[in-house]
């Protein structure tokens, strides 16, 4: 079958999907947005109708949405959010939390050691050791900054 190059392009752009930016970028500036607003509430409430101070409300909110993060990962809510808001549920801190249930929860058949133990930290592994990385070598530089200046 011989095509010419502009029937190859035609059917290549019929056959791909249209592209969804604006609508993938509004899903992920309202989902990120509400579980950030979500957060603030919950520092809000651990500090003025609990009585903790700031540092101990921030610290329980982000213990509270890493376990809200697991919740909905375990009931596949989590996944269908995802579909929705794309990177909107990647960046706060719940992202996280699904990063680590996932696999968890995938390979928990395999058994203890060798299925939630060792696939756990199969996708978040990677960013939990470059992220330390680039910490600890982001704190040497600034300590080199502050000691020449």
């Amino acid at each position: 079958m011989n095509i010419t190059q502009e029937e190859y392009s035609s059917m290549v752009k019929n056959a791909s999907p249209k592209s969804t930016v604006f609508k993938d970028c509004v899903g992920a500036f309202l989902v990120g947005g509400l579980i950030c607003t979500v957060g603030q509430a919950l520092t809000d409430t651990y500090q003025y109708a609990v009585g903790l101070d700031i540092k101990d409300a921030r610290c329980l909110t982000s213990v509270t949405l890493v376990f809200l993060g697991a919740l909905f990962t375990a009931f596949s809510w989590y996944d269908n959010i995802a579909k929705f808001a794309g990177a909107g549920t990647i960046v706060p801190i719940t992202g996280f939390s699904n990063a680590v249930a996932s696999p968890a929860i995938e390979f928990k058949s395999e058994g203890l050691v060798m299925g939630l133990g060792a696939k756990m930290f199969i996708i978040a592994g990677p960013v939990i050791v470059y992220g330390t990385i680039t910490s600890a070598v982001y704190g040497l530089i600034l300590c080199m900054v502050k000691f020449w200046l």
